[in-house]
Formats: C-alpha cells, sequence, structure tokens
C-alpha cells in the first residue's frame, strides 16, 4: 500500500461491505496548500466557544471507526485492519477534536516523508472536521511537509482552501514531498 502511495494511486472499496479493492489514479487531484488554509473568524470562535482540543494519534481505532461508520462509505473491513497496520508501523495517523471532553470528530491518513495523505474524516459536531484540517494543516506546514493529498476535492474542502490540480503536477509535487526529510508532525 504504502508503495502505491509513493506512486500516487490509493485503496477503496466500493462499499463497506464490498471485499475487493480498487486502485485509484484519477486525473484531477485534490491537495490543500499549507500555506493557504482558511480559517474563518466563525472558526476561531466556535474553537473558543466549545473548549475545542485537538489531539493527535491517540484514539486511532475511534476515528477509523467514525469514518468508516457513515451508511456510504469506501471503508471496508480489509481496508481497516490494513490501516490499523500502516498505524501501529507508524504511517497511519489520526487527528482527534474534543469539545467539552467529548470525542466529537476527526481525521485520518497516512504520512510518508514531507507527504500526507487524507484519507476520511468524520464529524458529530457541526465543525470538528474543519477543526481537524485547520489543526492538521498548521502542524504539518510547520513540521515541514510540503504535500497535503486530499485525493478529491468537494466545496467543504474548497471552501477551506483546497484546489485541483492535473495528476501530472500531483505527481511533480509528490516526488519533492517524498524526497524531504521533515519533523514527524505525530510526535
Amino acid at each position: 500500500m504504502l508503495n502505491a502511495y509513493m506512486n500516487g494511486i490509493f485503496p477503496m472499496a466500493e462499499s463497506k461491505d464490498y471485499d475487493k479493492i480498487v486502485w485509484i489514479e484519477p486525473r484531477l487531484r485534490g491537495v490543500i496548500p499549507l500555506n493557504l488554509f482558511h480559517t474563518s473568524r466563525s472558526l476561531k470562535r466556535h474553537i473558543k466557544q466549545n473548549n475545542s482540543i485537538v489531539r493527535y494519534d491517540k484514539n486511532f481505532d475511534l476515528v477509523l471507526n467514525g469514518c468508516a461508520r457513515r451508511d456510504e462509505t469506501w471503508i471496508n473491513s480489509t481496508l481497516i485492519d490494513t490501516y490499523k497496520s500502516l498505524f501501529t508501523n507508524g504511517y497511519a495517523h489520526s487527528v482527534e477534536v474534543f469539545e467539552h471532553n467529548k470525542l466529537v470528530g476527526g481525521l485520518f491518513g497516512v504520512s510518508i516523508n514531507g507527504a500526507f495523505f487524507g484519507e476520511s474524516m468524520y464529524s458529530e459536531s457541526t465543525n470538528a472536521s474543519k477543526i481537524a484540517l485547520k489543526f492538521l494543516t498548521e502542524r504539518l506546514k510547520n513540521n515541514g511537509y510540503s504535500l497535503f493529498d486530499t485525493q478529491f476535492i468537494s466545496e467543504h474542502l474548497k471552501s477551506l482552501g483546497a484546489i485541483e490540480i492535473t495528476q501530472e503536477e500531483y505527481l511533480r509535487l509528490l516526488k519533492s514531498a517524498l524526497r524531504q526529510e521533515v519533523t514527524n508532525a505525530f510526535y
């Protein structure tokens, strides 16, 4: 799986009940340029008012299961087991958002050198996924990462600064990011 990521390919299942893994290499790719992430005033206010706390890699299984729990998901049992193994080996990571001491959302992804491959996020609170993205983006930027891959792009991600690039441009950025030595953002 790591080799796939390093070559611009990522896994998905057609549904949580579908056993087979499909390998995806889209012609257009979503990325969040680390210097373009947009934090609105209302999000800053929400973080303060709700005592939002962000933790990293403390509740990986809960975040993974939260992402896989949706009615329509691409995360099947094979991928759950694979991401747990990647977490055990230091490649998969989670960002966890707590409000009033309760886990309300987060995201997980895979990190290889200067590239972070965002896989999925979930939210039980209005802004939990935005908060996770905000803190992750800051942490990646501060630790020397250069690529935050979101795979696809959505209106939600666009509102936060995500852009869409060609696969050719993505592979150029990926190649550079994989050569980078960075400070691990999750320790």
